[in-house]
């Protein structure tokens, strides 16, 4: 049989290992020829083939559910359930998604762009199942990388308490998350990640028991402690623990061997209560560049498949922001031990793997625990330290309430350096950075800042770290603007204060961070059709310069706002909110996300669609000046 002819995971029940077999290498392939086309993640789904075929082998997929944590693993599954056809169009607009969604599949039971929550999804379906009658089975899929995250270990603790409830819960262990993978779960997981399984004692233990003089069957409950005290000696420590735990566990077992994992998974289905299946797998397996270079090649920009490079650009771009603030903040941190950088298993997405190779001591990867590595930022300031957190918009969501009750109402210099902020593209939903203005906007003693380019960022992260209390700057992925940087020597911004990089008397134009030069290409679009702007670089959102805007509003009679951001909550509604509480009542005009999700497409794509443009921007403000000026527009 071949793949493309695979439109119901189903179909695999009849199936031998060697037409198993072929299929995966089947797999690989689509997934490796798709990945070098358009690029995506690579490493993660070439590792659970075999784990995936196997699990569905033995699964009732019309009835049986099963959650893929995070989903970037899930490639295999998607290409086994009716997405063959469209796979080509994986992480574009309007085509597959990178994740799992669960609009775009019966068999995506649960999306997930964010690591750990495998584990308490697959619970609550099975309590559900309970609850109603049902019988079908529940399998939540977890690497040894998300195991790191608390609220995976919430959800077993709570499992490990239910022995009535049946769940299955396989543990993907490939050392890695998307860097190697930090802390004692792991190392203590790799113990024994690829011994062969410790035997337990022989189902005729208690017959041979009963045969011995004076004993036959008068010692059942003492039969009973000797053969738990034997198997705590027999099983591998780290089956031990999930024992403990309240899980009856199996493993670890060869990952890409199908006759083992569909014998053990068949056996895990007729166990009671929860069971965890410890699986070792390659990350990468079957491309062996990939198999060597675990961190680079967890995801790919478009490469050649025969030498594993990526594709060239046609012509040179400037550093990414990311870099600039790895080379700057390596800098700063030789010159000041104080500077400690924090990332949450996102060294080289976020730049502190440069960090990490020229001052290894100020460097921690907490691994995947944002709120942990809030909270630990706030310990290191009270002992003197400057810790630089380092987390994407998106995953620093998880650590709200730390963000609140362990840095702000303590007035602590914690300075969150927030990467990926804005519209990211492909991977979605999940990942795009679009709330941090809003969620941190509300919390009192946080300062906000955004630089307008690669420069201003340099300067920004020598004001965060000099201030004395809470400050975040959120920068967008991908290429600066290619302005002059320098090698040392910043100053420090004035905190809330912004600048006017253009004067005119029709429009004043703020902009925030990414914005500001786009704000700048529109008041040139204007400028042609006879409308001179004002434009701001308001550098903070928080505090504004109300000094500098509340009189230019004033004087100039309209205002517009551009932000990358949502809208609720966001840089514009700041502005509108200033102009009100000093009754300055001119019309506002906000530019931004509106209150809808958006979807994976490149972000060029998304901004066309969104309106964020400059002739689209522009455009807009025109039919401003057509229309009756109103208090606010939105």
């Amino acid at each position: 049989m071949h793949l493309s002819e695979i439109t119901h995971p189903n179909q695999l029940h009849d199936l031998s290992i060697h037409q198993l077999q072929q299929l995966a290498r089947q797999i690989r392939e689509k997934h490796l020829q798709t990945i070098a086309a358009s690029g995506g993640h690579l490493g993660p789904g070439l590792g659970v083939v075999e784990l995936t075929l196997a699990l569905y082998h033995t699964l009732d997929l019309d009835r049986d559910k099963v959650v893929w944590d995070v989903g970037h693993q899930a490639y295999p599954h998607k290409l086994l359930t009716g997405r063959y056809s469209r796979f080509h169009t994986l992480r574009q607009k309007d085509g597959i998604a990178g994740y799992l969604k669960r609009c775009e599949s019966k068999f995506d039971h649960f999306g997930a762009g964010h690591a750990s929550t495998s584990i308490s999804a697959a619970l609550g379906m099975a309590l559900a199942r309970d609850m109603q009658g049902e019988k079908y089975k529940v399998a939540a899929v977890i690497g040894d990388g998300a195991l790191t995250g608390g609220m995976a270990l919430e959800a077993i603790n709570h499992a490990g308490h239910l022995p009535k409830t049946n769940l299955l819960v396989v543990l993907n262990d490939n050392e890695m998350s998307i860097s190697p993978n930090v802390g004692a779960i792991p190392r203590y997981l790799n113990k024994l990640r690829l011994s062969p399984p410790v035997q337990f004692l022989s189902e005729n233990l208690e017959e041979q028991f009963k045969h011995l003089p004076f004993v036959g069957g008068s010692l059942a409950p003492e039969l009973g402690r000797v053969k738990e005290g034997m198997k705590r000696l027999a099983v591998p420590k780290v089956g031990a623990v999930f024992e403990e735990l309240g899980f009856t566990y199996m493993g670890p077992i060869d990952g890409h061997n199908l006759e083992e994992l569909i014998a053990t998974f068949q056996q895990a289905h007729k166990q009671p209560g929860p069971v965890l299946v410890h699986v070792a797998t390659v990350k990468g397996k079957g491309y062996e560049l990939a198999e060597k270079d675990q961190v680079g090649y967890h995801a790919q920009s478009p490469f050649n498949l025969a030498t594993g490079k990526a594709i060239p650009s046609t012509k040179p771009k400037p550093p990414s922001y990311s870099k600039v603030f790895g080379e700057t903040l390596s800098k700063l941190a030789e010159n000041d031990p104080r500077i400690i950088g924090i990332t949450a298993a996102m060294a080289t997405g976020t730049g502190l793997d440069i960090l990490q190779k020229r001052v290894p001591n100020q460097y921690i990867d907490v691994g995947i625990a944002e709120q942990h590595a809030v909270t630990l930022a706030a310990g290191l300031t009270c002992e003197g330290m400057r810790p630089v957190a380092t987390i994407y918009s998106t995953f620093l969501q998880r650590a709200f309430d730390q963000i609140i009750h362990d840095v702000c109402i303590q007035n602590l210099p914690v300075f969150f350096c927030m990467d990926r902020a804005g519209i990211v593209g492909a991977d979605g939903p999940t990942h795009q950075g679009m709330y941090d203005i809003s969620y941190l906007r509300c919390i009192p003693n946080m300062v906000l800042m955004a630089p307008k380019d690669e420069a201003e960022l340099q300067r920004m992260l020598v004001t965060g770290i000099q201030h004395t209390g809470p400050i975040a700057m959120r920068y967008p992925r991908g290429n600066g603007y290619g302005v002059p940087l320098m090698e040392e020597g910043w100053e420090p911004l004035p905190i809330g204060k912004g600048e006017i990089l253009r004067q005119g008397d029709d429009v004043l134009l703020v902009g925030y961070g990414s914005m500001v030069y786009p704000a700048m290409q529109t008041a040139e679009i204007l400028s042609e059709h006879g409308i001179e702007a004002t434009v701001v670089n308001a550098r903070f959102a928080k505090p504004l310069d109300t000094e500098l805007i509340l009189p230019l509003a004033q004087k100039i009679g309209r205002v517009v706002t551009l932000e990358e951001g949502c809208l609720p909550g966001g840089f514009g509604s700041a502005i509108a909110e200033a102009l009100l509480d000093a009754e300055v009542a001119v019309p506002v005009t906000r530019i931004g996300i509106p209150d809808i999700l958006v979807d994976h497409a490149e972000p060029n794509e998304s901004k066309v669609d969104l309106g964020l443009t400059p002739p689209q921007m522009a455009e807009r403000i025109l039919k401003l000046f057509s229309q009756k000026p109103s208090a606010v527009n939105v």
